[in-house]
């Protein structure tokens, strides 16, 4: 399937590894001029010289942090006018209620709520004039299933989603659609990162600890980097203009609500 999106720009943040370099990707192999960008620059090369390898084009690579403001500059200056924004961000670490002060709430916001919003404000009008454009918002199946150890990503992020639902209903007339993924158990570093953090709570292998969230998946496995990025190009895709407003679950079929 032809996704209609050869020479479109398209600037995918954190996406020096895990599901941000998945969806730069997938971009990438269907045609796409990409900008990628990461905080460690021996890992941006890295990422860069893996996707050229792969689908025979090179990234442009921008070294910042889109958390911050003087990240949010930089991604412009490099890619001031995408067609397409896929919006990733790592998240803040599991917790406890007593240990999230009012700094703690003040910095999950900023980073992973107003941050996005701005940078999506930045990017939007010039879409809408154009005619074209995609956001993508990589949020956490979180949002539609709260767990209070994750409640400092998940909070910021339930906030990002109202938005983007919000956004979507405004620009949808000019050729710009707005969605969200929310992935679940997806082999990711962090998937690594909370295995070792469940091992070490319940004293048991770090493979029990992995055979314990793999239980708790219908599809009986973890999801795939590259099942995340082809779900991403889709929805950035000429193919997915009449789809926007709307929350896609990658999760194997963990979620059990009906809606």
């Amino acid at each position: 399937m032809d996704l209609g999106i050869a020479g479109k720009r398209a600037l995918v943040c954190a996406s020096s590894s895990g599901l941000g370099k998945a969806c730069a990707i997938s971009l990438s192999t269907e045609g796409g001029e990409i900008w990628i960008n990461g905080r460690d620059a021996e890992r941006l090369e890295a990422a860069a010289a893996e996707i050229e390898a792969l689908t025979g084009r090179r990234p442009h690579t921008i070294l910042a942090n889109v958390d911050t403001s003087d990240g949010r500059t930089a991604v412009l200056a490099a890619c001031p006018e995408p067609d397409i924004l896929v919006y990733n961000s790592g998240g803040p670490k599991p917790g406890r209620l007593e240990d999230w002060n009012e700094t703690a709430w003040s910095e999950a916001v900023a980073a992973k709520m107003i941050s996005p919003i701005l940078l999506i404000q930045s990017v939007i009008g010039g879409m809408r004039e154009r005619g074209f454009g995609r956001v993508v918002a990589i949020t956490s199946a979180m949002v539609k299933t709260p767990r209070l150890p994750m409640a400092l990503s998940t909070g910021p992020r339930a906030g990002l989603t109202a938005f983007c639902k919000a956004l979507a209903g405004e620009v949808a007339a000019d050729g710009v659609t707005v969605n969200c993924i929310l992935p679940e158990k997806v082999e990711t570093d962090r998937l690594a990162q909370m295995t070792r953090s469940l091992a070490r709570v319940r004293k048991f292998e770090e493979a029990d600890a992995r055979a314990e969230l793999v239980a708790s998946i219908p599809a009986g496995r973890f999801g795939r980097p590259a099942e995340v990025g082809d779900a991403c190009a889709f929805l950035c895709s000429d193919r997915a203009g009449y789809i926007t407003g709307q929350n896609l679950q990658l999760d194997g079929g963990a979620y059990s609500g009906l809606v």
